[in-house]
């Protein structure tokens, strides 16, 4: 199949054009600003199936609407019918195609000319009018607040919010692409819209105290849950603004005789994480808790972890190892200390259900061998 991917440039087309290698399409072509009439004729006049992804949002003369998404449409549309190629395309369109705007009407125009050259040529379009489509590679400053608040956050620059309530209706860029190469997989019966989604729901204030948020994670060492949706999403697209330079940071560091201790992450609900050394023949804990739980990891070293039932003095011992990949968990109402039974020093990676909160640490002192 022979692809060819319009407005190669922009945005979403860069996305997708990396996607399309993953799935194994090598036989894609990349229609840009500066590729030639002669080039282009040729591309369209040899191929299977279209992503029509240029256009024009932000000209400096509103007749470039016309121009640039109307006009690229109808030059589209003509060399494959010239060809007789029957063509699938696929084109981002945008909802202000429902909008009597410049942009909106050149869109809606677009729509019309696509539509009437598949029912023309038999050919099949799918036409998908986009909402505030967000992700990485997006241009700040241009025409995505999102963009433009992942790229200032992200250098500790500020950011500008005159109406906090006001509404945005957002896509993910990855939940787009998957949409467009979704339609690779065989025929596709019918022309007419499609659509990407999930579409989020949210406000230009959520948007800003979320993206805040992310930013001062690394001072506060607390991550919303960035594992799905909307959240986890806009949480990839600000960390793929970061330069470089801020690629990495430090934590604080807590070091005594006995060894180094290190929180890492913390959670609103599920706990925080850390990781503690213990120097030879040195035991950290020796107190008990009544409903917080750990969960313990030997990374390096020997250890061996000592329990003693508060109640009824019942022991019990375990020894874990590095590299066993072994979990050893604390149990409530149960003391439990951790010594270092080896040469070197011990690293032990934990995972605590709760927060520490130093005004109920629900951590009670007592020796697991009084």
């Amino acid at each position: 199949m022979r692809i060819v991917v319009t407005g190669a440039e922009g945005f979403i087309a860069s996305n997708l054009l990396v996607k399309l290698g993953e799935l194994g399409h090598t036989n894609v072509v990349g229609i840009g600003r500066d590729t030639s009439h002669a080039d282009r004729h040729q591309a369209l006049t040899s191929t299977d199936f279209v992503f029509h992804l240029a256009g024009v949002n932000r000209p400096r003369e509103t007749a470039e609407f016309v121009s640039g998404n109307v006009g690229s449409t109808e030059m589209l549309c003509a060399a494959l019918a010239a060809a007789g190629r029957r063509a699938t395309v696929v084109f981002s369109s945008s909802t202000q195609a429902t909008l009597d705007n410049a942009y909106g009407q050149s869109k809606r125009t677009a729509e019309e000319t696509l539509l009437r050259h598949a029912r023309e040529t038999g050919s099949t379009v799918h036409v998908f009018r986009l909402v505030n489509v967000f992700g990485k590679w997006c241009r700040p400053d241009y025409n995505s607040v999102v963009a433009t608040f992942c790229h200032n956050l992200a250098r500790g620059l500020p950011i500008r919010v005159d109406d906090p309530a006001a509404p945005l209706r957002l896509v993910y860029v990855e939940d787009v692409v998957a949409a467009f190469t979704a339609l690779l997989a065989g025929p596709q019966a019918g022309n007419g819209y499609a659509e990407a989604g999930p579409v989020y729901e949210t406000t230009v204030g959520e948007l800003a105290q979320t993206l805040r948020a992310f930013g001062t994670s690394r001072s506060t060492l607390l991550t919303d849950r960035v594992g799905v949706g909307m959240i986890r999403a806009l949480y990839a697209t600000y960390i793929s603004y970061l330069p470089p330079t801020y690629f990495g940071y430090e934590v604080p560091r807590y070091e005594d005789s006995r060894g180094l201790f290190v929180e890492m992450l913390k959670t609103p609900d599920c706990g925080q994480f850390s990781y503690f050394s213990a120097r030879p023949g040195v035991t950290r804990g020796e107190h008990y808790h009544h409903s917080k739980t750990e969960k313990f990891l030997v990374v390096r070293g020997t250890a061996r972890f000592g329990f003693r039932q508060i109640r009824t003095g019942e022991t019990h011992e375990l020894i874990a190892r590095g590299g066993e990949a072994s979990i050893v968990e604390t149990v409530p109402g149960w003391a439990h200390n951790i010594t270092n039974i080896g040469d070197d020093d011990l690293i032990v990676m934990l995972w605590a259900n709760e927060i520490f909160d130093r005004s109920q640490p629900d951590t009670q002192p007592m020796k697991v061998k009084p």
